[in-house]
């Protein structure tokens, strides 16, 4: 059972995105907001695109009011307050499984990125020495911007598809509303 805790320490904890959380018995809610953060703060600097970081404030602001609307919360709901994951509400053994299988090739897609991006970077290091000047110059900015390509094109495609189900959605929405006054004139 999740009980309240002190307000001066969930103050001190709530200082790090997800601490707050987790000190409040909130540990799914916690980790999944810590390991947002971190993982931005990882790409951001692994990637050298510093943009990707404008996120850090979002992050953590989300999660410093999150833990105070959780602690202001009459001790009721409180109580009955379920704890889930911040990207993934209501994650249930179907819905895990869809997603498993749903993303599998995308997920296998960046980690097959990941690790030639990694290997790639390894290799130029050792044979960099032994190349021309113009070469280990050309294959320098080869590995380091390929994987920010990479991340950009993931952006865009993402977007593309939040558009995309979004239309979809509308328009289905406008078909049973569209079918509910016709059948309502019937």
């Amino acid at each position: 059972m999740i009980r309240k805790k002190s307000s001066f320490l969930t103050f001190c904890f709530s200082m790090i995105p997800g601490a707050g959380q987790m000190y409040m018995g909130f540990m799914k809610r916690g980790l999944s907001l810590m390991s947002l953060f971190a993982a931005v703060i990882f790409l951001s600097a692994w990637l050298n695109m510093g943009p990707i970081l404008a996120l850090i404030p979002i992050i953590w602001f989300y999660a410093f009011f999150d833990t105070h609307n959780l602690r202001s919360m009459p001790d009721d709901e409180f109580y009955a307050m379920e704890d889930e994951y911040v990207l993934l509400p209501d994650l249930s053994k179907e819905k895990a499984k869809l997603l498993q299988t749903k993303y599998r090739t995308a997920f296998a897609v960046v980690l097959i990125v990941v690790g030639v991006t990694i290997l790639w970077n390894n290799m130029y290091d050792m044979i960099r020495f032994a190349l021309p000047d113009y070469l280990s110059y050309a294959l320098s900015y080869v590995g380091r911007y390929i994987p920010q390509l990479f991340v950009s094109v993931a952006i865009i495609a993402l977007g593309i598809h939040l558009i995309r189900g979004k239309k979809r959605d509308l328009d289905a929405l406008e078909k049973d509303q569209f079918l509910e006054d016709k059948g309502g004139i019937l």
